[in-house]
């Protein structure tokens, strides 16, 4: 297959002023795979009221497929065509939150959408993205758009159309180039059908802001405890590994450069994840800043670019540091524990 590369920036009107969009929409309707940015890292967009099209999703990342996609729409006046008793407090946090980096389960409507979408589940996610680019295509597109991340499955999700070049070349219709995301980390994704809204992958909304605006809200205990399966789509198995063992330290910068060092003696070419105050600090093979420690958001922009780079570097294994799990530092956490396979040494 021929993978078409569009560069699109991000300004108003982009339909009229770029073609590519009319063709990339044109292509969602023929039941095709196209890839674009939207503000948390780059979607794998298909029709989502297509098995043909959501089937060649699946194909295309390798993803399972009892693993549920998120629906992304452009409208709010959408949602109403595909879920159903819709509680009062969503409606709160979309006027607060959408468009934007949050995503809600609710219980599907009808048979609108593909069943391959919601893996056969009752309930469905959805959200409406913030950047232009995504929101003019879904428009143009005029279908519900199913779009997990535009990775290989289990490979560290994509902030630029190259990392999605790299992973999905020659097996997708198309990439829209609109260079780097923002957010740098997935939606949060918040279930709205159960008796506490429980957050089931943290992401760009934090529990903090989603409490300031509806009261109490709960974490998944998949996300606390060990060994549990989580609910959340994206989030049922391993995920965002270079290819390189990553081993997250927890401790003094003393403590890591001792593991470092072990590591270095045995003959091994170890990468180092840390911060841009940490950096000068850290003696390895390969040391990567990622971010300033004291604005986790530039740390979560950062995360999965770096985890690529490592793959660069031909790395035998990688330690990073580890982050204060308040904030957004919930979800860097969880995805660094994600790429870690749970590996933390304590001091």
């Amino acid at each position: 297959m021929n993978t078409k590369l569009w560069v699109v920036d991000k300004i108003t009107n982009l339909s009229t002023t770029y073609p590519h969009i009319t063709q990339a929409a044109h292509l969602l309707r023929e039941n095709e795979v196209v890839a674009f940015p939207t503000e948390t890292v780059y979607g794998l967009g298909a029709n989502a009221c297509s098995d043909e099209a959501v089937r060649k999703i699946y194909q295309a990342k390798g993803r399972p497929s009892d693993n549920p996609l998120i629906v992304h729409i452009a409208s709010v006046n959408k949602l109403d065509e595909i879920v159903k008793d819709i509680p009062d407090y969503a409606y709160k946090l979309i006027n607060e939150f959408w468009p934007g980096p949050l995503t809600l389960i609710l219980p599907k409507k009808g048979d609108h959408l593909s069943t391959l979408v919601t893996a056969g589940l009752d309930t469905v996610g959805v959200r409406m993205p913030s950047h232009p680019i995504a929101l003019s295509l879904i428009r143009e597109a005029d279908v519900p758009i199913a779009a997990p991340s535009a990775n290989q499955s289990g490979k560290p999700s994509p902030t630029h159309a190259s990392h999605v070049y790299h992973d999905l070349n020659g097996k997708i219709s198309g990439i829209i180039d609109g260079g780097a995301t923002g957010v740098g980390v997935e939606s949060t994704v918040l279930d709205c059908s159960s008796t506490v809204p429980t957050i089931l992958r943290p992401g760009g909304v934090t529990k903090e802001q989603l409490e300031s605006v509806i009261g109490e809200v709960q974490l998944d205990q998949a996300l606390i405890e060990e060994g549990l399966v989580p609910k959340s789509p994206g989030m049922k198995y391993t995920h965002y590994a270079p290819n390189a063992p990553v081993v997250i330290v927890n401790g003094r910068l003393e403590f890591l450069q001792k593991i470092i060092d072990q590591h270095q003696n045995e003959g091994k070419k170890v990468g180092v994840l840390t911060t841009e105050e940490a950096f000068n600090q850290l003696q390895a093979y390969k040391v990567i800043a990622c971010g300033r420690r004291e604005n986790l958001q530039t740390v979560a922009t950062e995360l999965y670019d770096v985890l690529r780079k490592f793959d660069n570097e031909e790395v035998d294994i990688i330690f990073s540091e580890s982050f204060p799990q308040i904030g957004v530092g919930e979800a860097i956490m969880n995805r660094l524990l994600k790429a870690a396979g749970n590996q933390v040494i304590e001091e």
